[in-house]
């Protein structure tokens, strides 16, 4: 069964597999650099019945092993220049039926699931992150104005990036929605005078470091982080901005999430949301990641977004799309990470190591072949809340950075 499906589908690249029983077999066209794997007893069953949740968990476990000594992502590029041959089709009104109860039910994030799902992944441990993020803790897509900028320069270019969309007015307030480790909201308390900053979340781990953050900084009589859902926050705001949070909220609180942006806008505010998405049509979250990264996240589409921003009455005064800039940013993960493997693997376990690793991997490789992307939407109540024209945001990152790149904006720890 899984000769059959990777000679249908690896059509391109040079894989050999060698199976449990020493038997060896060669797919592709022998062009790039070669990728050998050797499967434990039981792993060939398990791939060939639901390679998209069990090629993760074969490699967790050490049932995949690549033998020529190189991390999973050379596998996982395989795969993606294969991905022209593995294209879904077309789907019946079955499995578009299915596709759309299965998107459905797993991200019914109320309350306490959103709380629980949080929790998962961003409660692990402060020290784990610290390991491969840059020094001000940005878990979120970098945003690369030159190829060669370092992961630091990235990460605070992004943040002057979005400051320059926000047009921060001296006194203003804001809500930073899924408010991390608190790097943007110092930030943004840091970028004109007598800004008052809320900034909610639903880690205790990431509160508490923020917290202590806005102590250090003496910025914690402007800055306040909570503990809240999105869902009970009051305002209003003359400015909202959401990193890397969308994601979380499920496509059945779309309507929700942006009634509440509406709700809580001041009427001549604005609003910044920065969340993955997708180029192609609805589908449903990667089964792995569900698993053991993200449960209750998804990746959506802007066609199921942006009709929620119409219904809730709001203006799209800007939408940008970031390509590459995640590929760059998760490549970046991996290289810290992988150069820390045998410390962690010490301090946790290997499997988590292959763990992490096949997920910088995996989601490398959705932006480099998978059609993922990122989008910046840029929102607001009044038509004349922005300037008409874009030069406001350049000219608003040079105020913010200087002519060169920065350091000042990293908040280095």
């Amino acid at each position: 069964m899984l000769r059959r499906l990777i000679s249908r589908f690896v059509k391109v690249g040079d894989l050999v597999v060698t199976e449990a029983n020493g038997r060896s077999q060669r797919y592709g066209d022998g062009s790039g650099p070669p990728v050998r794997v050797r499967l434990a007893p039981g792993a060939a069953l398990k791939l060939a019945l639901n390679p998209e949740l069990t090629l993760g968990e074969c490699y967790m476990n050490g049932e995949l092993i690549l033998e020529d000594g190189g991390g999973v992502y050379d596998l996982l590029d395989l795969i993606g220049r294969n991905m022209p041959y593995i294209g879904r089709g077309r789907l019946s009104a079955f499995q578009r039926m299915r596709f759309a109860a299965l998107r459905y039910l797993s991200q019914l994030n109320d309350r306490r699931r959103s709380r629980r799902n949080v929790a998962h992944h961003y409660d692990l441990s402060n020290d784990l992150y610290r390991r491969f993020l840059d020094a001000d803790m940005q878990y979120s897509c970098a945003y690369f104005a030159d190829p060669d900028m370092t992961l630091e320069e990235a990460q605070a270019w992004k943040k002057a990036h979005i400051l320059a969309k926000l047009r921060l007015q001296p006194g203003a307030r804001v809500l930073d929605i899924g408010c991390g480790w608190g790097g943007l909201g110092l930030t943004l308390a840091e970028a004109a005078p007598g800004v008052q900053v809320k900034g909610v979340t639903l880690s205790t781990a990431q509160l508490a470091l923020a917290q202590a953050r806005a102590r250090q900084r003496r910025l914690d009589d402007r800055v306040r982080f909570e503990l809240t859902d999105y869902r009970d926050v009051q305002g209003p705001f003359d400015r909202i901005v959401s990193v890397g949070m969308f994601e979380h909220v499920g496509r059945p609180n779309y309507q929700a999430y942006f009634d509440t942006v509406a709700r809580l806008l001041a009427d001549d505010g604005i609003a910044v949301i920065h969340s993955i998405g997708r180029k192609d049509e609805p589908s449903i979250t990667n089964p792995w990641i569900a698993k053991y990264i993200f449960p209750g996240g998804y990746i959506p589409a802007l066609s199921e977004v942006l009709p929620c921003v119409e219904r809730a009455g709001l203006w799209v005064t800007d939408v940008e799309v970031l390509r590459l800039h995640y590929a760059e940013t998760l490549r970046e993960w991996r290289r810290r990470f992988m150069a820390q493997a045998d410390e962690i693997a010490a301090e946790y376990d290997r499997r988590l190591v292959r763990m992490f690793e096949f997920y910088f991997a995996v989601s490398e490789i959705a932006f480099r072949y998978n059609g993922h992307m990122v989008f910046q939407l840029q929102l607001a109540k009044r038509v004349d809340a922005v300037p008409i024209t874009r030069d406001y945001i350049g000219e608003g990152e040079r105020a913010l950075i200087g002519a060169k790149r920065p350091a000042r904006l990293t908040a280095a720890e």
